[in-house]
């Protein structure tokens, strides 16, 4: 029979080498945790400034209600200064037929920006306009959906393809 008490080897992490261990893994600790939000914040700026990320919905999504308001928090979308955006479109086509656009030669002035040239579709697109009803700062905004609509897309493209969303013409 083994007697009960039974005697701890030499083996082991004695106290004094775990005190000289802990500064050690406490800087690991702190490095890995800023790493992962600095990565974080990177990827908010990368993924939200895509006009496939902010615009395209395609196959759109099957939310029964309040369509807008899920679509706009889901994928952050706001104005830089994080106020909420009067107006957002939401495209529900292929992203290839936007790639499209860019090849097409129908080049017109943009609305807004008079020195830039934006590419109009030759082909309608289905899309949802979301209108700001409530709020003025995100994520505290509050859309409704405006009548089905179908238009021409307006977009801003450069050698690799579509940049950004400009508007649309019905």
């Amino acid at each position: 029979m083994l007697p009960v008490r039974a005697t701890a080897k030499g083996t082991g992490i004695k106290a004094q080498n775990v005190k000289e261990i802990l500064p050690l893994m406490i800087l690991m600790v702190m490095v890995f945790l800023m790493l992962l939000f600095w990565e974080n914040e990177l990827n908010e700026d990368e993924v939200g400034s895509s006009i496939e990320h902010l615009n395209v919905d395609y196959p759109q999504n099957a939310i029964p209600v309040r369509y807008c308001n899920h679509m706009i928090l889901r994928r952050i979308i706001r104005e830089p200064d994080h106020t909420c955006k009067k107006e957002h479109v939401f495209i529900h086509e292929r992203p290839q037929k936007l790639n499209n656009i860019c090849t097409a030669s129908n080049k017109v002035t943009c609305r807004n920006h008079s020195t830039i040239l934006c590419y109009q579709s030759t082909i309608t697109f289905k899309m949802t306009v979301c209108q700001l009803t409530d709020g003025t700062k995100y994520p505290a905004c509050r859309y409704r959906i405006a009548p089905p609509t179908e238009g021409f897309v307006l977009i801003t493209c450069d050698e690799l393809g579509p940049v950004n969303f400009q508007g649309y013409v019905l």
